[in-house]
């Protein structure tokens, strides 16, 4: 039988690969607001998108022939994007924990959530901000927990030196600040 006439499946196996991987034994730690963010966008696809493209796929079923119709053939591709984007959030959020940087407000050492300003031996000044694997943005300057640089500069102090192994060989960071963001206050 040719290729091009076998079932895609809706299987799990496809979840997994877009898993970043988490070190064995550990935590997927996530910030309040990383979990909330992820939380929001799981409850909009239940709530709203879902709802409409079960809606279109119904009625373009309902207009005949499906094998031409493209309404229900992209109906169908979406609702399984849906349905795969759902079951990975559903199993990143039961896995999360949630570590507020806050705690660390006023901290001068490097813990999860701390946004560090550091110095390389060239005299670069970079400043990143250690979060979740689930929750980072590298345009923002955000790294994940797991993330070599984060690695290397956990636990340190303003004023340590770390080092860090790059591709280019080994390389020492000068730690200038630690700052957390301030603890919200109750009204």
């Amino acid at each position: 039988m040719s290729k091009a006439f076998t079932k895609e499946t809706d299987s799990d196996e496809d979840d997994d690969l877009s898993l970043p991987p988490l070190p064995s034994g550990s935590r997927n730690y996530i910030t309040p607001q990383g979990y909330q963010r992820l939380r929001a966008e799981l409850l909009h696809l239940i709530d709203n998108e879902r709802p409409k493209i079960v809606e279109i796929v119904h009625w373009a079923a309902s207009n005949g022939d499906r094998s031409e119709n493209g309404d229900y053939l992209y109906g169908k591709k979406r609702l399984r994007e849906i349905d795969r984007r759902i079951r990975f959030l559903t199993k990143r959020l039961d896995i999360a924990e949630v570590a507020d940087p806050s705690l660390h407000h006023g901290n001068d050492q490097v813990f999860f959530g701390a946004t560090v300003t550091y110095e390389n031996q060239a005299g670069v000044e970079r400043t990143i901000t250690i979060k979740g694997i689930d929750e980072v943005d590298n345009l923002q300057g955000e790294v994940s927990w797991i993330s070599p640089i984060a690695r290397a500069l956990l636990k340190s102090r303003v004023g340590d030196e770390v080092q860090l192994m790059t591709p280019g060989g080994l390389e020492r960071l000068e730690i200038l600040e630690v700052r957390y963001p301030a603890p919200e206050t109750a009204h």
